[in-house]
């Protein structure tokens, strides 16, 4: 049996998944760790990004020994995750998204509609980054969730140092690289990577995000 195996790690609503595989791709153990979400009023779903890193190594763990695979063997891991926005401060610890205040709901989930206004917003700017998600901003994208945030907890807003879509999040755990994953920046926060400039800091202007880079620690160009 080959000594070189990969782990797949997957983050949803409720839970995170991990699995090992194979450099062939046959899967050899797989375990599942549930994680919180708080619903404080109607419209709102936040998460404990510490409570999904905890679950995401709970499930990685457990696959381990299911696969009956040594820790050294694993020689890469890969994330994927729901479109959920994670907000840390500048010394990267967790700030508030959330109306009750508690630090440790730091995560706006992806099914969260407090953001409708401002996607309607950016819908109406009529913006050029719009032709490619379809000419309607979903509040489920980040860049709604980000006015929100700005204008509803603007504490939390000056305070924020780091901005990630979770997928990222999980990368920036297991490594500390603050690079983010094309697939989402181009998906969820119309990052246009067939562009050379890649992001239209005009748009943000635009929506009231002129400050985004300030806050977000964004890289110029995606991974």
């Amino acid at each position: 049996m080959t000594n070189s195996f990969v782990c797949a790690v997957d983050v949803g609503t409720g839970s995170a998944r991990a699995g090992i595989l194979d450099t062939g791709g046959t899967l050899l153990g797989r375990a599942e760790h549930p994680i919180v979400m708080n619903r404080p009023k109607a419209e709102h779903a936040e998460h404990d990004s510490q409570d999904i890193w905890s679950a995401v190594c709970i499930a990685v763990r457990a696959a381990r020994e299911k696969a009956g695979v040594a820790a050294q063997d694993i020689v890469g891991i890969s994330f994927d995750a729901t479109c959920s926005l994670v907000v840390r401060g500048k010394d990267g610890g967790q700030l508030s998204v959330s109306v009750s205040g508690e630090r440790r709901w730091d995560t706006i989930v992806w099914l969260d509609h407090r953001a409708i206004a401002e996607a309607d917003e950016c819908t109406e700017s009529g913006h050029a980054v719009l032709d490619y998600i379809g000419g309607v901003m979903s509040p489920e994208m980040e860049t709604p969730k980000l006015m929100w945030l700005k204008r509803n907890l603007p504490g939390t807003w000056n305070e924020a140092g780091y901005l990630f879509d979770l997928t990222d999040f999980l990368s920036w755990k297991a490594t500390g690289s603050l690079a983010r994953s094309q697939c989402t920046l181009t998906a969820k926060w119309t990052y246009l990577a067939h562009e050379e400039t890649g992001w239209r800091h005009d748009f943000f202007q635009a929506v009231g995000l002129g400050d985004l880079f300030e806050h977000g620690n964004l890289p110029d160009k995606a991974s």
